[in-house]
C-alpha cells in the first residue's frame, strides 16, 4: 500500500487548520480577527466558506474571551471534557425516558454527575497555570484550594 499524498494545505500556511488555532492564540481581539481574515482567504477559507462567516457573526461573543489570560483561555476552549459529560447526561436521560416530575429529573442528574465525578482522576494540564490566573483576576471570588 503505497502512502498517500497529503491533499491540505501546508500545515502553517495561512488557510490551515493549524493557523485557525491561531485566533484562539493571538493576544488580542485584533490580532484574533487578522489571523480569521488570514483563514478566510486561505485555502481553508475558500474550500469551507461557512467557517469564517459563522465566526463573523457571532464575533461580538468571542471579543470578551481576549480580555482573558491565555492559561485562561486555553481552560475555556478545551471542550473535550464538558462534551463527554454532556454525552453521558444525554444518555441518561435519553436511556430513561420520560419522568413524573421535575425532582426526578434532577435527582438522576445527580448522580450521574457523581459518578462522573469519581472517573475524573487528574485535572487538566494547563488547570494550575489557569487557577493561578482566577486567583488573580477574581481575589475575592476565588480561592486556590
Amino acid at each position: 500500500m503505497r502512502p498517500r499524498p497529503w491533499r491540505g494545505a501546508a500545515p502553517r500556511s495561512p488557510g490551515s487548520p493549524a493557523a485557525s488555532r491561531c485566533r484562539h492564540r493571538a493576544r488580542t481581539a485584533e490580532l484574533g480577527e487578522a489571523a480569521l481574515e488570514a483563514f478566510d482567504e486561505g485555502p481553508w477559507g475558500r474550500k469551507y466558506p461557512v467557517i469564517a462567516q459563522t465566526w463573523r457573526r457571532h464575533w461580538p461573543e468571542v471579543i470578551p474571551f481576549y480580555a482573558f489570560p491565555a492559561d485562561v483561555r486555553r481552560i475555556i476552549y478545551t471542550t473535550n471534557a464538558i462534551e463527554s459529560l454532556n454525552a453521558k447526561l444525554r444518555r441518561a436521560v435519553r436511556a430513561r425516558g420520560h419522568f413524573p416530575h421535575d425532582d426526578a429529573a434532577w435527582k438522576l442528574l445527580f448522580l450521574v454527575l457523581n459518578r462522573a465525578s469519581k472517573d475524573w482522576k487528574m485535572p487538566q494540564r494547563e488547570w494550575s497555570a489557569a487557577k493561578a490566573q482566577f486567583a488573580i483576576l477574581f481575589q475575592d471570588r476565588f480561592a486556590i484550594t
